[in-house]
């Protein structure tokens, strides 16, 4: 497990470093052995430890991409500079674990986007982990998959996700099955560690899953037939 954990962590590092051209292919390589989270973080002025935390807590156990309207260089509220790696309408929710929304004020833009608002509904049918901070579960809600589901939000924005149909809980972090939604900075380390969490377990989930319909399929059908027999 430790040798495990080193090389997803080290191939995470290369890829930060490679140039945009190379960085996709290494990314389908490290996907075959660690979880793929992808961040959907504001163009401009997100809440830097919402960013921050999170980011580096995913890093432990998953590949992690940065996505975002633009490429390159993006700032937080508090100055801090994040690397976009790939852009929204690029990202395939097939291809990964979990699709996670950072806040800040300028979530506000995620909050309408039909571009986002796909990719929160293609999340929530595929049964990926959905996770939203501060703000950024009014994407979600304005998405539909809030609805009859309990969910928080910072709690300025609380009247959006009623309004949508949620159950807001006012806590500072809220899990409703796949999908988890925390209130603000306050709660950004726990939102890291509980989305990650979950994330592992789905991956060890679907891998127990895939076994057994290896073993199914290995069972010929003259086997199957000695077992029906008898």
């Amino acid at each position: 497990m430790r040798e495990w954990t080193a090389c997803a962590v080290f191939l995470v590092a290369v890829c930060s470093i490679l140039p945009a051209d190379s960085h996709a292919q290494t990314v389908a390589t490290v996907s075959q052995t660690a979880p793929r989270i992808v961040m959907v973080v504001p163009a401009n002025a997100f809440r830097d430890e919402e960013f921050e935390l999170p980011f580096k807590h995913f890093g432990s156990h998953a590949t992690v991409i940065v996505a975002s309207t633009k490429l390159g260089v993006i700032t937080g509220m508090m100055g801090h500079k994040a690397k976009s790696e790939m852009l929204i309408s690029d990202i395939d929710v097939g291809k990964l674990d979990a699709l996670v929304f950072i806040g800040g004020v300028g979530a506000r833009q995620y909050w309408r986007d039909p571009k986002a608002h796909k990719l929160v509904r293609q999340a929530a049918a595929e049964e990926k982990v959905l996770a939203a901070i501060c703000i950024s579960p009014v994407t979600l809600a304005y998405a539909g998959v809030l609805k009859g589901k309990r969910a928080t939000v910072f709690v300025s924005e609380r009247g959006r996700l009623i309004e949508k149909g949620a159950k807001y809980t006012g806590e500072q972090l809220t899990i409703d099955g796949l999908i988890v939604t925390a209130s603000g900075p306050k709660a950004a380390q726990q939102f890291a560690e509980e989305t990650l969490k979950l994330v592992i377990e789905q991956a060890k989930k679907k891998e127990e899953q895939l076994r057994a319909q290896e073993a199914l399929e290995a069972v010929t059908p003259e086997a199957t037939q000695d077992m029906s027999d008898g």
